[in-house]
């Protein structure tokens, strides 16, 4: 770490008290969310996921029925589609064929995902092209190599050009938290990007290809960047936890933080999302439970809409 630059950026932006956010979010857990507000909260975290499938095995086959999945969560009950569906580029054009136009959009992870270790021409070239392609969102990864050589101008100005390559596309840029680890290098990278990001562009935490991702520590970490960035510009920039949040009960504790720090404005999935491929079932199943008094057991729904 080049430690003048690291030390002149936290004394612009300030430094994070780390055992104040683990005291803060530990509150969160502590909360309950009863009946009609918990129905309400259980159906906005359904429309803020990207429904995501990012495997080696992934075909166009196994996208149609994601995106089946995105377009039809629950055939008995009343569910607010996701937000997304988050693919790889070479995927896009398959997801286009079902979701374009039905108001469920196409994210793309791109720039050499999940690594970001490629010439930056070849990164561009993949977000233009998942861009032609139809992806209407791209989900970037920073240069975590230069950010810890502290060449923050570096990692900023690349940001700038993929945004450049996005065009109209609304661009999130993924911090991989667990490689930055420490909480005052999440806030550092947090405000490197929004510092070139548009409003309603994302920060987001990972990848979900690390052994460590969202958490509550670091989506609050994130969550203050945001509201200290809009106090000074008056700029919403939005956010993306992802990876390992799976359950619905953990998605409210997320959405508990995002009421708490940010307000009723951000509870909206134009200004916050979860990076998810499981949590939506989950969600599924205690709407069903709130509506029937029953729990289903985890496989009656299915990655497709086979099933409900």
């Amino acid at each position: 770490m080049n430690a003048p630059a690291h030390r002149r950026l936290l004394a612009d932006i300030g430094t994070v008290d780390a055992v104040g956010i683990e005291s803060r979010v530990a509150k969160y857990t502590t909360r309950s969310i009863k009946k009609a507000s918990k129905v309400q909260g259980l159906k906005l975290a359904a429309s803020m996921v990207d429904l995501t499938t990012l495997e080696g095995k992934d075909s166009a086959g196994k996208v149609a029925s994601l995106c089946q999945k995105a377009l039809t969560p629950h055939r008995g009950m009343d569910v607010p589609r996701p937000a997304a569906v988050c693919v790889y580029p070479s995927m896009v054009r398959h997801a286009a064929k079902h979701v374009k136009g039905s108001g469920v959009r196409i994210a793309s992870v791109a720039t050499a995902f999940p690594s970001g270790q490629a010439p930056l021409k070849t990164r561009l070239a993949e977000v233009r092209q998942a861009v032609a392609d139809g992806a209407d969102e791209i989900d970037m990864v920073i240069n975590r190599g230069a950010f810890h050589q502290g060449e923050f101008q570096l990692v900023q100005d690349e940001i700038a050009a993929v945004l450049d390559a996005c065009g109209d596309a609304t661009l999130k840029v993924i911090l991989e938290t667990s490689e930055l680890e420490t909480y005052d290098n999440i806030r550092a990278a947090s405000f490197i990007a929004m510092q070139v990001l548009r409003e309603g562009d994302f920060i987001k935490t990972s990848t979900g290809k690390t052994s460590s991702n969202a958490t509550l520590g670091n989506n609050q970490v994130m969550l203050d960047a945001i509201r200290d960035h809009y106090l000074t510009t008056g700029i919403e920039i939005a956010m993306k936890p992802a990876g390992g949040i799976k359950t619905a009960k953990q998605a409210l504790q997320f959405l508990i933080a995002v009421k708490e720090t940010l307000g009723d404005s951000w509870l909206s999935n134009t200004r916050y999302r979860f990076g998810a491929s499981s949590l939506l079932n989950d969600l599924l199943r205690q709407l069903e439970a709130q509506r029937t008094g029953a729990y289903q057991a985890p496989y009656t729904f299915t990655e497709d809409a086979s099933g409900y």
